[in-house]
């Protein structure tokens, strides 16, 4: 196939992953990012899976997968802070902006534009156009959705792009080592959980903001899943600002008197190693559990990617592993046909059964969780 112009909607990792995969076979590719800001630091931790390994390995980060740290032992608490089980299953956690600042350094740099909104996308005649808020136009040859749960991309292939609120959300923490009491000192190197009817809280140490491993240097993520009634879903996401978020609250805009009700809840709800990492938060944010499922993946010139085709949920920390595998499955696609629709057609009929596998799988995690 001739080198394809192509244009990859939403700079975070799927896109990232699909963007240097093509660049590398020698398409000509550029990344938009509507943030202004770039993505640099939004990440907490994330468990390494098989297909991530791979996609590094395909784009010369494979090392970035020893950067991690090791968790010797899965734990089960009891209501009273004891540990109820262990079980001897290490597994290696990675820090997410480590790793996003090492894989976007694989891009040409004039390849990745932040600050660049795109509103819409339209297949054409020979190609597909995307629409910037500013009101100009470009026309590709193929138009990557990697823009995740706020997809603008997917209503181009999709009759249903909206997504489903799973009635939880997710209060995330990510707090330096250092900042962990020493009665929460049971946390450290170890993943940890709390389950019980309607509560799932865990945990674990993951590197530092610059890929750090030595003690004191890392970092410890914790995550609660909370139930929330739909009457109180504009509430959650409502920041200090006022402002009304669609699926997130941010790490700055919660109300002081929220987080201290957290911190409350917690010291009630929880055992107190986890009531401790809790408190030690002082900036907690919110991540909404949304479910997404595409019937379609692909038009004649637009392929969707990671959460903007299917959404993951948390539990089964497959995420970023399956944006790699569908990136990794289109760039081999794309090379192997002569065509680009026969390309797309390829790369759906592997996907779609994977995308509906993994995320039945997480809504059936979900279930059992709360």
């Amino acid at each position: 196939m001739r080198p394809l112009k192509i244009g990859v909607v939403g700079g975070s990792l799927a896109g990232l992953f699909s963007a240097i995969l093509l660049q590398n076979d020698g398409h000509h590719v550029r990344v938009y990012e509507r943030s202004a800001h770039g993505l640099a630091g939004r990440g907490a931790g994330l468990v390494g899976q098989g297909d991530l390994f791979r996609v590094l390995r395909a784009i010369g980060c494979e090392h970035v997968a020893r950067v991690g740290v090791v968790a010797r032992e899965r734990i089960y608490f009891a209501a009273n802070g004891e540990i109820a089980e262990r079980l001897p299953t290490p597994q290696t956690q990675i820090s997410w902006d480590y790793l996003f600042s090492t894989v976007a350094s694989k891009l040409a740099t004039d390849a990745y534009v932040i600050g660049r909104a795109i509103i819409n996308v339209k297949q054409a005649t020979t190609g597909a156009v995307v629409t910037f808020d500013t009101g100009a136009q470009e026309e590709f040859d193929l138009v990557i959705g990697a823009d995740g749960i706020s997809s603008v991309v997917r209503a181009s292939v999709n009759a249903e792009p909206e997504n489903q609120f799973a009635g939880y959300v997710a209060w995330r923490g990510l707090i330096p080592e250092s900042d962990l009491p020493a009665e929460a000192s049971i946390l450290l190197d170890r993943f940890a959980f709390y389950v019980t009817k309607g509560i799932h809280a865990l945990g674990y140490l993951v590197p530092g903001p610059k890929g750090e491993m030595n003690v004191g240097d890392r970092r410890y993520n914790w995550v609660w899943y909370r139930p929330v009634s739909p009457r109180y879903r504009a509430e959650t996401f409502t920041g200090k600002s006022g402002k009304l978020y669609d699926y997130s609250l941010p790490r700055g805009d919660l109300l002081p008197m929220r987080r201290g009700a957290l911190v409350e809840d917690a010291m009630v709800l929880l055992p107190k190693p986890f009531a401790l990492a809790i408190e030690a938060e002082p900036a907690p944010f919110i991540q909404g559990i949304f479910d997404y499922q595409a019937r379609n993946m692909v038009s004649q010139n637009i392929a969707l990617v990671g959460d903007s085709a299917f959404i993951v949920r948390p539990h089964t920390a497959m995420g970023v592993a399956k944006a790699a595998g569908d990136a990794m499955a289109l760039r081999a696609a794309i090379s192997s046909h002569a065509t680009l629709q026969n390309a797309l057609r390829e790369y759906e009929q592997l996907r779609l059964p994977v995308g509906n596998e993994i995320a039945a799988y997480g809504q059936a995690l979900g279930a059992r969780a709360l």
